[in-house]
């Protein structure tokens, strides 16, 4: 063990800077779709079913939350920066894929490898930065964490917005997705370094007793780690609505892609600069609070969309929604990290990792099916019903 290894984010400020740098590249990749897919199906492929649209998210989400799971199993075997490479090696076709795409089926295909790049990039930099600054600056750590990579997810669908309404739905808008894949993967390449030595020194340290079957602690046995890992697929089921049917419902609104992607990228931007505050915030009060305010939020700005159509009250109740978002987010892996030992954190995390992001899979074919059979704003209550069920059981199972 090397005896000049100190955990900490001053004692590592340099690697924890390029990590965030990092993660915000890895946001970026999600942003470039996130304004504009919806068009980019019916325009260009004359794909009109909200479940067939929505298809695009149900592949992604069904990728990423498998490779979420499987990096938080392989990191300690293969270090978290091989992993990482990968993550962006697989990046590099994808806008190719999108420019060039002859068929939806390409497209579906070309977002379940970005489902893998994401969960092999975004899990390995969650862990590395966890790994760096130790026990008491983890919810400041994912804060500035998840900032970087949903303050990206929002600047780029704001961008992509912007350059379709000028410059047409393909091919311009995928050209930042080239830049996002090939930065991501030589920043990595030249100057991450691996963080496995960080979790040796503190397992020295640490005496958090461990999980007997980790997959099904997170899952169902725990009470802490079940109750936040049912609550983020229930987050990420209802971000998989609003990814897809927003945009469609600002279009039916008869708002244009512009203005489509200033409303789309305001959730995205208030969540990633949210967690600037609610992360540290997640190492100073009870995480409980934090989760069920968050989520009850969440689900109150849902339930009011369907019942206003001006762009200040959408945009409002966009801001709320990414508030919620952002009091929840870096307090799921703080909770996480905090009830685990760190040998078995990355499993652990990888498990919660994996149910969330089942919830984009959930979320588009509930709100997909619902808004066919019933119209989008029974598909967008739906959601916000289910959001609000999700902080009623935070507070009820999880321990204070």
């Amino acid at each position: 063990m090397n005896n000049n290894t100190r955990l900490g984010l001053r004692e590592n400020w340099k690697q924890f800077t390029l990590l965030v740098i990092v993660n915000a590249f890895v946001g970026g990749m999600i942003g470039m779709e996130r304004t504009i897919f919806p068009q980019f199906a019916e325009q260009t492929f004359g794909v009109a079913s909200k479940t067939a649209i929505l298809s695009f998210i149900t592949a992604f989400g069904l990728t990423k939350a498998t490779a979420n799971y499987y990096t938080g199993r392989l990191a300690n075997k293969f270090g978290r920066r091989c992993l990482l490479l990968f993550g962006w090696i697989l990046a590099i076709p994808i806008p190719f894929m999108l420019i060039y795409a002859p068929n939806w089926a390409w497209v579906i295909v070309a977002n379940m490898l970005l489902g893998v790049s994401q969960g092999l990039t975004w899990s390995s930099t969650i862990v590395m930065k966890i790994d760096l600054v130790g026990e008491k600056e983890r919810g400041l750590a994912m804060g500035l964490n998840e900032f970087a990579g949903y303050f990206a997810v929002g600047l780029v669908a704001f961008f992509t917005g912007y350059v379709a309404n000028h410059y047409g739905i393909t091919p311009y808008p995928f050209y930042i997705g080239v830049f996002l894949s090939v930065g991501g993967l030589l920043l990595t390449l030249l100057w991450v370094k691996d963080t496995q030595v960080f979790v040796n020194q503190e397992s020295t340290q640490n005496n958090t007793k461990s999980l007997r079957n980790v997959f099904v602690e997170t899952t169902f046995k725990n009470k802490t780690l079940s109750a936040v890992t049912q609550t983020g697929l229930v987050n990420n089921l209802n971000d998989g609505m609003i990814w897809g049917l927003l945009p469609i419902l600002l279009l039916s609104l008869r708002y244009n892609t512009e203005n489509t992607g200033y409303i789309t990228a305001i959730y995205p931007t208030v969540w990633g600069l949210g967690q600037l505050f609610t992360g540290k915030m997640a190492d100073l009060y009870p995480k409980k609070g934090l989760l069920f305010w968050g989520m009850l939020l969440q689900g109150a700005a849902i339930l009011l969309i369907p019942f206003v159509s001006s762009f200040a009250a959408l945009a409002m109740l966009a801001a709320v929604l990414g508030l919620g978002t952002a009091l929840v987010y870096p307090t799921f892996l703080a909770t996480i990290a905090a009830a685990t030992t760190p040998l078995q954190r990355a499993e652990s995390i990888g498990t919660f990792r994996l149910w969330r992001d089942l919830g984009y899979a959930f979320g588009a074919v509930i709100s997909g099916v619902t808004a066919d059979f019933f119209g989008v704003g029974y598909a967008i209550a739906l959601i916000g019903g289910l959001t609000v069920a999700s902080a009623i059981i935070i507070k009820v199972r999880m321990p204070n």
